[in-house]
């Protein structure tokens, strides 16, 4: 996908990353769903945000959040992902990481002609979100071909 802004500049990975990156931090503030935060964006607006994501990437992510949030007009939920069995689960993992999982994801699942933004799209309205999201199993910490393997064979 090229930048809408930049005709001559292509999105990178790390454009990506930083769209999963904060999708999973005002997600959790929010105590919602990643599918949730991206369809309430919408296509339209994370094209914009994509093409963006090389200069929001230096400002405070906090406050990314607060424009993301009154911007798209984004509630508060009543899902916390961070609530977990502390009996099996001693570390929760980061929005960096999870960024970075589902970063890995798109980029492994990205089909012939698709753009990155209806990669995004697709990949965070997959029901396998629900188990890489629960922290008391290990699917997200598996290598990424096992969980593009597992997206793409239906579930784990």
């Amino acid at each position: 996908m090229m930048n809408i802004y930049f005709s001559d500049e292509k999105i990178e990975k790390n454009d990506v990353y930083f769209i999963c990156y904060m999708i999973e931090r005002v997600a959790r503030r929010l105590r919602q769903r990643n599918s949730y935060v991206v369809n309430q964006i919408g296509r339209k607006n994370l094209e914009h945000l994509i093409s963006v994501a090389n200069v929001l990437h230096a400002e405070n992510p906090v406050a990314v959040e607060d424009d993301w949030i009154e911007e798209y007009n984004l509630k508060e939920g009543t899902t916390d992902l961070v609530a977990v069995d502390p009996e099996l689960v001693t570390r929760i993992p980061g929005s960096i990481q999870m960024g970075k999982v589902y970063q890995r994801l798109i980029f492994d699942t990205l089909q012939p002609g698709e753009s990155e933004v209806e990669a995004i799209i697709r990949v965070y309205n997959d029901q396998i979100c629900d188990v890489i999201d629960n922290y008391n199993c290990s699917a997200y910490y598996e290598p990424s071909y096992v969980i593009a393997r597992a997206y793409q064979n239906g579930g784990f």
